[in-house]
């Protein structure tokens, strides 16, 4: 089981990586394997840079986990959803195993965001496929995400941000690559970005913190 971010041994004798750029753009995203060392440290900080930035500009910050525990592949953004909630008690965190966000209800849930809040700052979680040296790696990003686009859904863009996991190789039978993803690199991806989540969005959320 991975450590929890906020007690993380090393923390405070790590170098900071290089911070996500400020302006958005196609290329200005960031990229981590979850393999590597340090690398719940090294998203955490990005992460928290982007959401301190937005936190500046008096954006609200909503996290969105987008998919379905229906498909393997496709299950990353409510279970990364579902730890989020159980290791931090900010409020605006929506996707989970038991809630999930996925083909069917993501225009509802973009309305009730959009009615919700004055000005939604969402960062959107959601598997991906890619590159087979790409498999395993977290991208984290400006701009929005096009959910179930790697199975040819016609879905609204989503987020103002984005967190992606590679799950799988795309290009051939999407479908069937989704349904046969190994479950362990879901959930070794899920507990990376869930822990690095709830260190960007603060302590003053946490459940350690009561």
């Amino acid at each position: 089981m991975l450590n929890n971010l906020l007690n993380f041994p090393r923390l405070n004798k790590l170098s900071p990586p290089k911070p996500l750029p400020p302006v958005p753009g196609p290329s200005r995203e960031l990229k981590f394997n979850v393999t590597q060392a340090n690398v719940m440290y090294d998203l955490a900080i990005s992460i928290r840079n982007l959401i301190e930035t937005a936190r500046a500009d008096g954006n609200d910050i909503i996290v969105l986990c987008i998919g379905t525990d229906r498909s393997t592949g496709d299950s990353l953004g409510p279970l990364t959803g579902t730890k989020l909630k159980t290791l931090n008690l900010f409020p605006h965190i929506y996707g989970t195993l038991d809630d999930p966000v996925h083909a069917t209800n993501l225009e509802d849930k973009l309305k009730f965001i959009g009615s919700s809040f004055s000005h939604p700052f969402v960062i959107a979680v959601d598997a991906c496929l890619g590159k087979l040296e790409n498999v395993g790696c977290v991208t984290l990003g400006h701009g929005s995400v096009k959910p179930g686009a790697a199975v040819n859904k016609n879905l609204p863009p989503v987020g103002n941000a984005y967190i992606t996991g590679i799950v799988n190789v795309g290009g051939f039978m999407e479908h069937l690559v989704l349904q046969s993803t190994r479950l362990n690199l879901v959930m070794k991806m899920a507990d990376t970005i869930a822990h690095s989540l709830s260190f960007g969005l603060g302590r003053s959320h946490t459940h350690s913190q009561n």
